[in-house]
C-alpha cells in the first residue's frame, strides 16, 4: 500500500487517514464493499458503502497514474534522455494530463513537418529564432542552405514548423490553454450540410452554442449522439484571438523579425497542433463528466427500481396483456413456481369477454389467488379495466407492473434454462408475476442496461457503466439479504464474496442435498472456502433455521457475543430475540472488545429487535383515472394520478395511463428551485400531475406537479 495514496485520498475525501488505510487494506485482502461497510465499521470509522466505493475508485485511479508514470519513465530512459530533473518532475505529477504533457516531446511519433525540418538540420536555426535576439535573421538563415534546403525562405519555413511543435509541447502553454478552454470555451453545434431532413430530431442543435461549463450533461450527450450519427458537427473552443494572445505572452520576448516569425509559428501551432489537441482533451473531459452524470442517474434509478416494494410470497395470477394475440395468463405459487398457463382473448378482434371473465374467476378460485399482476405494456389499461369487471368472491388486489426488460429476460438463456418447454410469452408473464412478488430477485436475471431506467446508456463508456450498475445490484442484493434455500443462481451470484461459479455450486449442492439447515453447512459446498464464507454468510438467510440467528443479519463471527448476552440475562438466543424487555436489560458497553466496538454491537441489537428485517417499503395498489384511456382523452388543466417511470437530470417521466409517458420538467416539479429531481420524486412513486401541454404531432405530453395537492 502506498502511503502517499492514503494521504491523497484522506485529504480529498476529508476522512481520517487510518480509516482510509484500513479500508484499502481490507479491499486488498479481497473484502467486498457490502462486507466492509456492514461488518468492519470499527476499522473504517463506520464508512458507508458509497464512501468505501469512492475510496476504491480513487485508489484504482492513483494506481492507473502510477502505472502510466512507470511506462513513461521506462520509455524516456530507453531513449537515453531521462535526466534527474525530468525524473523528479515526472514523479511529482499527480494527474494523467500532467504526465502526458511532460512525455509529449519524448513520445515516439510519426514523421511530422517538424521532424522533417530537423532532418534537414534546421533545429539550430529554430533555436536562434526562438531567442529573438538576431537582427538579420534572413542573412543568418542562408547558412542553413544545403541540398535539402533551397533558400533562406525555405530554411525559415522549416524552422517555423519546429517552433510550432515546441509551442505545442510546452508544458506551461498547454496548462494555460487548458485553463482557458475550461473557463471560457463555447460548445458549438452545427448541422452537417445536406443532412437537415434526416437530422430533424436534432433540430434544436442545428445552430447552437453556449459556454461549455454551463452545458448540462444531457444536452452534451444529445449533441455527442448527433455527431456520432453523422448529423452534427461539434466544436469546443474559446475566442481564438484570446488564445493566441495568451500564447504570445508566453513566447514573445522582443519586437523584431524573429518575433514576427515566432508569432506566425504560434498561430500555426494553435490552429494545427495545440488547439486541436487541447480541444480533443477538453471534449474527452466533458464526455467523461457527462458519462459519469448519466451513469449516476441510471444507477440511482436502478437502485430505486431494485428496492421497489415487494408483494411478498402470495399466490399470484400474472397477465402479459395483448390484443390480437390475446393475454397470456399464468398462475404462480407463493415461491414463484409456475403452476398453470393459458391464453384469454377479452379484446378485439376476438372480444371473448364473457369466456375470459369466467376463466379468470375459475383460476382465482382453483388456485386461491391472492393478487393479480398486469404488465404495463400494450393493452395494459384495457386489460386492467376488463379485470375490474370480473366479480370475485373475495377482495383481490390488482397491480400494474413495469415490464421493461421482460422481453429481454423471456428470450435469454436464463429463461430458456428455467422454462425450456415454454415459449417467450409464458416466460414474459412469469417474469411480470415474479416482479410483483419480489422485484429484486427477478430483475437481477436481466442485464441492468435492458431495464430501461436511464438515458444515453448506449452512448456512455460501457465498461464504466457495467461496473457501476453491477455495483448497484450487489449493494441492493446485500442490503436486503438473500434467502439461501430459494434464491436463484443469478441472485446468489451478487451476494458478497460469491460470484457466478460459487452461486452455481451452491445451487448444485442444494439440488443434490436438499435445503440448507444452517449457515455453517455452506462450508461443505465445493470450493467455498473460509474467505468466501466470511464475506457471504451475513447476507444469506435461512428461514426457520435451528439457530434463529441464521435468519438474521448478525454475522456468524458475532454469534458468541449474542450467546453471551443471552446467558447474561438468563435466557437463550431464541427467547432473547422474542423478548424486547430482555433486550433492554443488555448494556452493550460490557461487550466491547479490541475487535468488536459499539457500532457492531448497536447493529446486533437492532437486528435482534427485528431479525432479517426487509428494508424495502410496503407495496401500494395504484389506480389510473378511469376516464382517461388515450392521449385523445387528455385536456390541458386536467389533474391526474400517475406513476414515475424514469428520472433524468432535467425532470421525470410519469405514466398517466395513455401509453405515452409525460414529462414533468425540473422547473415544474415544485414551487421552488430544484437542483436534482431525486429531491422530489422516486421511481415508481405515485404522484398527482397537471396536464399543461399536449403535442400530438410530436407525441409529447408536458405535465406539472406545481400547485397540485
Amino acid at each position: 500500500m502506498n502511503a502517499k495514496h492514503v494521504e491523497k485520498i484522506s485529504a480529498q475525501m476529508g476522512i481520517n487517514a487510518e480509516n482510509v488505510e484500513n479500508t484499502i487494506s481490507l479491499l486488498e485482502q479481497g473484502a467486498t464493499i457490502p462486507f466492509i461497510s456492514r461488518y468492519r465499521k470499527e476499522m473504517t470509522g463506520s464508512l458507508d458503502e458509497v464512501q468505501v466505493a469512492e475510496i476504491k475508485r480513487l485508489m484504482e485511479k492513483l494506481i492507473e497514474i502510477d502505472n502510466r508514470r512507470e511506462t513513461i519513465l521506462n520509455s524516456i530512459e530507453e531513449q537515453g534522455k531521462l535526466s534527474d530533473e525530468l525524473r523528479s518532475k515526472i514523479e511529482a505529477c499527480s494527474t494523467l494530463s500532467e504526465l502526458e504533457d511532460l512525455y509529449l516531446p519524448y513520445k515516439p511519433k510519426r514523421r511530422t513537418r517538424a521532424t522533417i525540418a530537423k532532418e534537414k538540420g534546421l533545429e539550430p536555426l529554430a533555436g536562434t529564432i526562438m531567442k529573438q535576439q538576431t537582427v538579420n535573421i534572413y542573412g543568418f538563415a542562408e547558412k542553413f542552405i544545403n541540398k535539402d534546403v533551397a533558400n533562406a525562405d525555405e530554411a525559415i519555413a522549416g524552422a517555423t514548423d519546429i517552433i510550432a511543435e515546441w509551442v505545442n509541447e510546452n508544458v506551461r502553454a498547454r496548462n494555460q490553454l487548458r485553463k482557458l478552454f475550461r473557463h471560457e470555451a463555447l460548445i458549438i453545434s452545427k448541422v452537417v450540410k445536406g443532412k437537415e431532413p434526416d437530422a430533424i430530431k436534432y433540430g434544436d442543435y442545428f445552430e447552437f452554442s453556449e459556454p461549455l461549463k454551463r452545458c448540462p450533461s444531457h444536452r452534451f450527450m444529445a449533441m455527442h449522439r448527433g455527431e456520432e450519427e453523422g448529423f452534427l458537427k461539434i466544436s469546443i473552443e474559446p475566442a481564438q484571438e484570446k488564445a493566441i494572445a495568451m500564447l504570445e505572452e508566453i513566447f514573445i520576448k522582443a519586437d523584431n523579425e524573429c518575433s514576427d516569425i515566432v508569432k506566425k509559428a504560434i498561430t500555426d501551432s494553435y490552429k494545427r497542433l495545440l488547439g486541436p489537441s487541447i480541444e480533443t482533451e477538453i471534449k474527452g473531459e466533458a464526455k467523461e463528466k457527462a458519462d459519469d452524470e448519466a451513469i449516476r442517474v441510471f444507477s440511482e434509478n436502478l437502485r430505486q427500481l431494485l428496492l421497489a416494494p415487494p408483494l411478498g410470497q402470495k399466490q399470484t395470477l400474472a397477465i402479459d396483456p395483448g390484443f390480437r394475440t390475446g393475454c397470456k395468463v399464468v398462475i404462480l405459487d407463493n415461491q414463484g413456481k409456475l403452476l398453470h398457463n393459458e391464453t384469454i382473448y377479452p379484446h378485439p378482434p376476438q372480444n371473448e369477454r364473457g369466456k375470459a371473465a369466467a376463466k379468470i374467476n375459475a383460476l382465482v378460485n382453483t388456485y386461491n389467488v391472492e393478487a393479480i399482476a398486469i404488465g404495463n405494456g400494450t393493452a395494459s389499461r384495457e386489460t386492467e379495466n376488463f379485470i375490474k369487471t370480473v366479480r370475485f368472491e373475495r377482495d383481490i388486489k390488482v397491480y400494474i407492473v413495469n415490464e421493461s426488460g421482460a422481453s429481454v429476460y423471456s428470450a435469454s438463456q436464463v429463461a430458456r434454462d428455467e422454462f425450456p418447454e415454454y415459449d417467450v410469452t409464458v416466460r414474459g408473464a412469469v417474469s411480470i408475476g415474479r416482479r410483483l412478488m419480489d422485484p429484486l430477485a427477478e430483475l437481477v436475471k436481466i442485464d441492468p442496461k435492458s431495464i430501461g431506467v436511464g438515458q444515453y446508456q448506449h452512448d456512455v463508456d460501457q465498461g464504466k457503466l457495467k461496473k457501476s450498475l453491477d455495483q448497484v445490484v450487489e449493494l441492493c442484493v446485500n442490503s436486503v439479504g438473500v434467502e439461501l434455500n430459494t434464491a436463484s443462481k443469478q441472485l446468489l451470484s451478487y451476494v458478497s464474496g460469491l460470484g457466478p461459479a460459487l452461486a452455481a455450486a451452491i445451487v448444485a449442492y442444494r439440488n443434490e442435498n436438499g435445503a440448507f439447515e444452517s449457515r455453517k453447512q455452506l462450508m461443505k459446498v465445493p470450493r467455498l472456502g473460509e474467505k468466501a464464507f466470511e464475506q457471504c454468510a451475513g447476507f444469506l438467510r435461512i428461514r426457520n433455521a435451528h439457530n434463529p440467528l441464521d435468519s438474521s443479519a448478525v454475522h456468524p463471527e458475532s454469534y458468541p457475543i449474542v450467546e453471551k448476552m443471552a446467558a447474561d440475562v438468563g435466557t437463550n438466543v431464541e427467547q432473547l430475540i422474542k423478548d424486547v424487555e430482555l433486550q433492554k436489560k443488555i448494556d452493550i458497553k460490557r461487550y466491547v472488545t479490541a475487535k468488536t466496538g459499539l457500532p457492531t454491537l448497536q447493529d446486533i441489537m437492532q437486528e435482534l429487535s427485528k431479525p432479517g428485517r426487509d428494508p424495502r417499503t410496503i407495496i401500494k395498489v395504484f389506480e389510473f383515472d378511469p376516464n382517461v384511456q388515450t392521449v385523445n382523452d387528455l385536456k390541458e388543466g386536467m389533474v391526474l394520478p400517475g406513476i414515475v417511470t424514469n428520472i433524468t437530470r432535467f425532470g421525470c417521466f410519469v405514466d398517466v395511463g395513455v401509453h405515452q409517458d409525460g414529462l414533468v420538467h425540473i422547473s415544474h416539479l415544485a414551487n421552488r428551485f430544484v437542483s436534482d429531481p431525486n429531491e422530489i420524486v422516486k421511481l415508481h412513486q405515485h404522484v398527482r400531475v397537471k396536464v399543461i401541454e399536449i403535442d400530438k404531432v410530436r407525441n409529447r405530453i408536458q405535465l406539472s406537479m406545481k400547485e397540485v395537492e
